[in-house]
């Protein structure tokens, strides 16, 4: 059978093509997708162009082989309703797939989330991005009563700063687009331009930095407002683009720490306790917990996918996460 995928071409360039989909064979299913989300990290980054081109897409996703060379598909961020089933779940069933933008695919069971009741297919676009947000607060270590600090308020930096509250922390969010400081006001995060962060934290410092804006300018601005022996916790990815670093005395007197945060795995102190179903079921159950609706702030007909990451390359006004949706 056919079915349409979007396929990046070239830098900043997108296109609907056709695609031919198997049956599904034993313990598969036939998916038609109904909304797919647009990640502003790894996404915006294929978009722009700024990754090796022979860099893997990602080994742990079967929908994800080959590697960045145009032209090729991605996306992870698929909603859609079970059409024909060879596995246990039955037709019918919402589903969450990490499968690139597609019309209908083929996938394994195992390698989808079944949505609780109810769920808006919509804001579960953003499920990989609450898994993302869930493992940062996981690797942010024991934060009750302290404060923390979160660098940029896209989607990702929002449901972080919202999860790392819940687990007890005083958070304090900075980002340079004042209406994405409104939105964090809105949602009870106190958030300031990132020059006046100094201002706001604890003579001392803070324990943590969150750096989720995905600017390479934005890590050597953390690093002054650490603690002694404080740690700036990397959840961007900055591809291909260089990131210049004060690492001098101060750096070193106070032994600060720089360590990155990857959802692709569990970190080895955490492995006795959690597993990736574990906190897939965990991040399905928060999809209705947290105020998703109010960050799913932007819906576009999948043909029109172009304008949706020219939208969202440019930052334009009042667009956080785009929901592409299908016919």
């Amino acid at each position: 059978m056919q079915a349409r995928r979007l396929l990046f071409v070239a830098p900043r360039r997108v296109e609907v093509a056709s695609v031919d989909v198997r049956e599904p064979g034993p313990g598969q299913l036939l998916v038609r997708t109904l909304h797919s989300g647009i990640s502003t990290g790894t996404e915006l980054l294929c978009y722009r162009g700024l990754l090796d081109q022979d860099l893997p897409l990602d080994e742990r996703i079967g929908a994800l082989g080959g590697s960045f060379r145009y032209p090729f598909p991605y996306g992870y961020n698929c909603v859609g309703r079970v059409e024909r089933s060879t596995a246990s779940l039955p037709a019918g069933t919402l589903v969450f797939a990490f499968h690139p933008h597609q019309d209908r695919f083929v996938v394994s069971e195992a390698d989808v989330v079944v949505l609780p009741h109810g769920t808006d297919p919509r804001s579960a676009t953003l499920f990989a991005l609450v898994e993302t947000g869930l493992q940062l607060s996981l690797d942010a270590g024991q934060v009750a009563h302290e404060t923390v600090v979160v660098l940029g308020l896209g989607a990702v930096g929002l449901i972080t700063a919202l999860l790392l509250q819940r687990a007890g922390a005083t958070v304090v969010a900075g980002d340079p687009l004042a209406e994405r400081r409104d939105l964090a006001l809105s949602l009870g995060i106190p958030a300031a331009p990132p020059e006046e962060l100094p201002s706001r934290l604890p003579p001392a410092g803070v324990p943590v930095v969150v750096e989720l804006s995905g600017s390479p300018e934005a890590l050597p601005t953390a690093l002054p407002l650490l603690a002694h022996e404080g740690t700036a916790l990397v959840g961007s990815w900055y591809g291909e683009q260089k990131v210049v670093l004060p690492l001098g005395g101060a750096f070193h007197r106070r032994r600060l720490t720089i360590r990155s945060s990857q959802v692709s795995s569990i970190p080895a102190g955490l492995a006795g306790r959690w597993d990736v179903a574990r906190r897939r079921q965990v991040a399905a159950a928060l999809l209705a917990e947290l105020p998703l609706p109010a960050l799913a702030t932007t819906e576009m007909a999948f043909d029109d996918a172009p304008l949706a990451y020219q939208a969202l390359d440019r930052r334009a006004p009042g667009v956080l996460h785009v929901a592409l949706r299908y016919p």
